[in-house]
């Protein structure tokens, strides 16, 4: 799997930016569209969307392939074989055969060719093709499905999210695609589900006291907010 940059910015249905990391290049191929009802999320519509994304994926920069329409429509086929792949694994399903051979089928190509800049660094060697962009994602996935962390291959947590990553962290506790969207919406709904409880538990032991008597304040401990009072520790992949 890649070791770059790590990460992509989306936007949520209110329109807020987050950042999601799914941990492997093939993965943020994902992101683009998909299979079935995913296909109204489809952003890969020409050359120059293809190039947009390589560009924000976690490739190391300045790659800029040349990609032609039909290399577009390769992306799309292989990102939905990668798609079922994952929904697969994540599961604990077979992975389906025909999109490991679609899958195969693209890593055959040779990928991009690193070079070394004028100043010592990174670089790409000139002319890319759209193939060559798609047979790294395609073997970044083969390392992925046979390596170390496939079986880490998860859904996020939240019933109304389709995103996917890989756990490539320590204690493998991953749940949502990003603490700060699906995470903190999780914690809220918990926070606000807790609250009939508690008041139902305080009206519960409150004393009864006689007409004119002084009452005792017993009034329940507050209650932890999300980030302020005891936030929970955040595990980063």
């Amino acid at each position: 799997m890649s070791e770059s940059a790590r990460g992509l910015t989306l936007r949520a249905s209110d329109g807020r930016p987050y950042r999601f990391d799914p941990g492997a290049l093939c993965l943020e191929l994902l992101v683009t569209g998909g299979p079935g009802p995913l296909a109204r999320f489809e952003v890969l519509h020409a050359p120059a969307d293809l190039v947009r994304w390589a560009g924000e994926s976690r490739l190391p920069a300045g790659l800029e392939p040349i990609v032609s329409d039909r290399e577009v429509t390769g992306a799309r086929v292989l990102r939905d074989a990668l798609h079922r792949l994952a929904v697969a694994r994540a599961r604990g399903r077979v992975l389906p055969s025909a999109d490991l051979i679609v899958v195969s089928h693209a890593a055959a190509h040779p990928p991009p060719a690193p070079r070394f800049t004028a100043g010592g660094e990174r670089g790409w060697v000139p002319g890319a093709s759209g193939a060559q962009l798609l047979s790294a994602v395609a073997r970044d996935a083969v390392e992925l499905f046979t390596g170390p962390y496939a079986y880490r291959v998860r859904a996020c947590g939240s019933d109304d999210c389709a995103l996917l990553f890989v756990d490539t962290s320590r204690p493998g506790r991953r749940r949502w695609c990003a603490m700060e969207r699906c995470g903190n919406r999780h914690k809220v709904r918990a926070h606000r589900a807790r609250r009939p409880e508690a008041e139902a538990a305080a009206a519960a032991v409150r004393p009864v006291t006689e007409p004119g008597a002084r009452s005792p304040v017993t009034e329940p401990e507050p209650e932890p907010v999300d980030g302020a009072w005891q936030p929970e520790p955040v595990e980063r992949a």
